[in-house]
């Protein structure tokens, strides 16, 4: 099974661009975020007309997240548990045949350490452990992936000195992340690419792409159940290429 999950940065934009990358790459499931669409706005249609079945969580404007599938799967949430008032439209978790759980994720940017913006950041990191954990408390072949708005570790930064301390590669940011994976999470692309200096964001800005100024804050993991399957683990950077793209670019695994 080949899992994708890509920020398309607005279905709106990337349609044609999405589905241009789904024929070359024949994925078996697809994790979007940031669709910024109501769910009757998302081009369903398109993809039934490439074989897959979606499921979406939509927000006018903003967020949103979806997952493509060729098998019909079903919705388990089309929320983050844990605060009903937040409607922002970043979290679905859907199950497929054979014991596969699917989790979709888009975490909030942040905007920039110590506003209200990075306070929310941190709340809803806090709510996605504690869903996690539970989420874990299973047999189920689990992937996790998303938009986690964070760089792990040195290697997924293009200057760690420059970086450090700073939204998306802040210590509190990578704590909580590094909570989560600590609950018994594979980082599928690390796991198969230990040396790897590549990533899966660069900025619109100052020419982010071409200078290759990345991060690496998407991901796709997954439980020890769903490891031991994983064949492959690659960040496909041409779509970034593409004329007028997403600022981000698929990250795809393989399992058994």
């Amino acid at each position: 099974m080949k899992i994708a999950c890509w920020n398309v940065n607005s279905i709106k934009s990337r349609r044609e661009h999405l589905m241009r990358w789904m024929h070359d790459a024949q994925p078996d499931v697809v994790m979007l975020q940031e669709l910024k669409c109501v769910a009757e706005d998302f081009p369903a249609l398109d993809f039934t007309g490439l074989g897959y079945h979606a499921e979406l969580v939509g927000q006018k404007t903003y967020n949103g997240v979806a997952i493509l599938s060729r098998i019909k799967s079903k919705v388990v949430h089309s929320a983050l548990p844990g605060d009903d008032e937040d409607l922002q439209a970043r979290y679905i978790e859907v199950d497929l045949p054979d014991g596969w759980r699917l989790i979709n994720i888009y975490v909030p940017n942040g905007q920039a350490v110590g506003s209200d913006k990075f306070a929310y950041k941190m709340k809803f990191y806090e709510r996605l452990r504690a869903h996690i954990a539970l989420a874990l408390a299973t047999e189920r072949k689990v992937v996790i992936g998303g938009d986690f708005n964070v760089a792990m570790q040195d290697i997924d930064v293009f200057d760690a000195k420059v970086c450090r301390g700073e939204v998306l590669f802040s210590d509190p940011e990578r704590a909580a992340l590094h909570s989560i994976v600590n609950l018994g999470l594979v980082d599928c692309y690390r796991a198969m690419n230990p040396g790897a200096h590549e990533f899966s964001w660069w900025d619109y800005r100052a020419g982010g792409f071409e200078r290759n100024l990345g991060f690496r804050i998407d991901y796709l993991f997954a439980n020890a159940y769903a490891a031991q399957r994983l064949k492959s683990a690659t960040i496909d950077k041409t779509p970034r290429g593409w004329e007028k793209p997403s600022d981000h670019t698929p990250v795809v695994i393989e399992l058994n």
